[in-house]
């Protein structure tokens, strides 16, 4: 069993990620935003020595990376950095939770030799994160693991994101509003994710991984899929918008995954779906 530092720790992924930690056994040192602000180095001289930091904190919004993109450097790039020298001076493992970087992929399902391609501030502030990363590993020693999942859902995400907002509509609404149904994404359910990011632990050398399922679903296939478990036939509405550099679709590769962590995806879409939506009606 090991100590760990989790930052982001009152986030979606964080909360799931302390509560699975806390059951196998493991210390736990939790950073939120009320405890740290990850960029000040005061937080990090006033944490106690672990053995690995697991690093989640991060701003996550890409439509919110447009309106603020100094915001999302400061944060995803500084806040890495430090969490980096934390580990550099205590001789811990990083665990460092990137992102999809690969843009309009060249083939699929994409695996980590793919062009990396930012279309985005937020991705960008992730791939300059990833480098700092890197540079650690090879410079100073740093034990890190890179993670790049590509698409998380689960019960608790914030309404911003798409399944969550699809589901409350189906509950709620008389029709189902998007903005664009055609998109297509590699969805990983909360748990497999966890799965994965505590399996990443018992790495001993630098690592870089797609996390997926290795399918992907459309925007209006999500619909149909949320319908279909409530019993609905609401009408649909598309007001058919792109958004800025979209992507239209994703799917990883996970062998290499698979391979090194002895890890595979265990929930369907479907059955992640019906997870969600149990525990919003029960909550409700």
């Amino acid at each position: 069993m090991a100590n760990i530092l989790v930052t982001g720790a009152n986030g979606f992924v964080g909360k799931y990620l302390c509560d699975s930690l806390t059951r196998a056994g493991h210390g736990v040192t939790k950073l939120t935003s009320t405890s740290g602000n990850i960029v000040d180095p005061q937080t990090w001289e006033h944490l106690p020595v672990v053995e690995v930091v697991i690093h989640l904190a991060a701003k996550t919004f890409v439509p919110d990376s447009w309106k603020n993109p100094a915001l999302f450097q400061e944060v995803n790039v500084q806040g890495t950095f430090k969490a980096l020298e934390y580990c550099r001076q205590n001789n811990a493992k990083l665990i460092y939770i990137s992102s999809y970087l690969y843009g309009n992929p060249i083939s699929l399902p994409t695996n980590e030799h793919a062009p990396v391609f930012t279309p985005n501030p937020y991705a960008l502030s992730k791939k300059i994160a990833e480098e700092y990363c890197e540079f650690y590993s090879s410079a100073y020693g740093v034990n890190t693991v890179i993670l790049r999942p590509f698409n998380i859902y689960g019960f608790g995400q914030s309404p911003s994101f798409l399944i969550p907002e699809i589901i409350q509509q189906a509950l709620h609404n008389n029709a189902i509003q998007v903005k664009d149904l055609e998109p297509k994404r590699d969805y990983l359910f909360i748990d497999d994710f966890i799965d994965a990011i505590i399996q990443s632990i018992e790495l001993n050398r630098f690592e870089m991984m797609n996390l997926g399922s290795g399918e992907s679903f459309s925007v209006g296939e999500l619909i149909a899929m949320v319908q279909h478990i409530l019993g609905t036939n609401l009408p649909v509405i598309s007001s058919n918008e792109h958004r800025k550099a979209e992507i239209m679709n994703t799917i990883a590769d996970i062998t290499k995954a698979s391979a090194v962590l002895h890890w595979k995806p265990k929930i369907s879409m479907e059955e992640g779906l019906r997870k969600i939506i149990q525990l919003t009606t029960n909550q409700s």
